[in-house]
C-alpha cells in the first residue's frame, strides 16, 4: 500500500465543458443536492490525510483554496486534459509526493472508501491503478512516482487514458463513478435523488 500521507490528490477542474450547454455555464458551480457540483468530491475526500491537495482550474468560480487546496491555474485548457494533468503532477512532484490520486471535479459520487482501496492496492513507485465498474477503466486513478516524468509529457485531450487502460482495475459501483458531462447528465442525477436544480 501507499499511505495517503505520502500521496497528493490532484483534482482536475479545468475542462472547458464544451458538452455542457455549449460551455456557457460554469458546470462545476451548478447546484447538486446542497452544494456546487465540484464540492461533492471535495467534501467526500476531506478526511483523507493527503500530503497535498491540488486543484487545477480554469474559469470556475468554485473556491477550492478555501477548502485547503493549492490552486494551480491552467491558462491553456484548449490544449486538453493532458495539460491540466501536467500542471497537477508538477505541483505534486515539487511537494515530494510518492504517488498521486487523479480525480475529476465532475464526479460527485466518489467516496473516500474507494480512494482507500486504490491506496491499499498500490504496490510502490511503479503502481498504476484505475477505477472501474467492471467494464470501463476511468478516474479516480493512482500513479506512483516513477510515472511522473511520463505524465508530464502527455499531450492532447486523452490525458493518461492509455496508461489507465493498461492499469490494474479496482472495481466499484457504476453509480459511484458517474460523471457529469452534459446538462442531461446533471438532470438525470437530480431526478435520481428527487431534487430539482435548487436542491428542493
Amino acid at each position: 500500500m501507499i499511505p495517503a500521507e505520502a500521496t497528493a490528490l490532484v483534482l482536475l477542474a479545468a475542462g472547458r465543458s464544451l458538452r455542457f450547454d455549449g460551455a456557457s455555464r460554469d458546470k462545476l458551480a451548478e447546484e447538486f443536492l446542497d452544494k456546487p457540483l465540484a464540492l461533492h468530491v471535495v467534501v467526500a475526500l476531506e478526511a483523507v490525510p493527503f500530503k497535498r491537495r491540488i486543484a487545477v482550474v480554469s474559469g470556475t468560480v468554485v473556491d477550492f483554496a478555501a477548502r485547503g487546496y493549492e490552486v494551480v491555474t491552467n491558462p491553456e485548457p484548449a490544449r486538453g486534459m493532458a495539460r491540466s494533468l501536467c500542471f497537477g503532477i508538477e505541483a505534486a512532484y515539487k511537494a515530494g509526493a510518492q504517488a498521486v490520486i487523479i480525480a475529476l471535479a465532475d464526479m460527485p459520487r466518489v467516496t473516500a472508501a474507494h480512494i482507500y482501496r486504490l491506496l491499499d492496492y498500490a504496490s510502490g513507485p511503479d503502481a498504476v491503478l484505475a477505477s472501474s465498474d467492471g467494464v470501463r477503466p476511468r478516474p479516480p486513478a493512482l500513479f506512483g512516482r516513477n510515472h511522473f516524468d511520463v505524465l508530464m509529457t502527455l499531450e492532447g485531450d486523452q490525458g493518461a487514458r492509455e496508461m489507465i487502460a493498461r492499469a490494474h482495475h479496482v472495481i466499484t459501483s457504476e453509480a459511484e463513478l458517474v460523471d457529469v458531462d452534459t446538462v442531461e447528465d446533471l438532470e438525470r442525477l437530480r431526478d435520481l435523488y428527487g431534487l430539482d436544480g435548487d436542491g428542493k
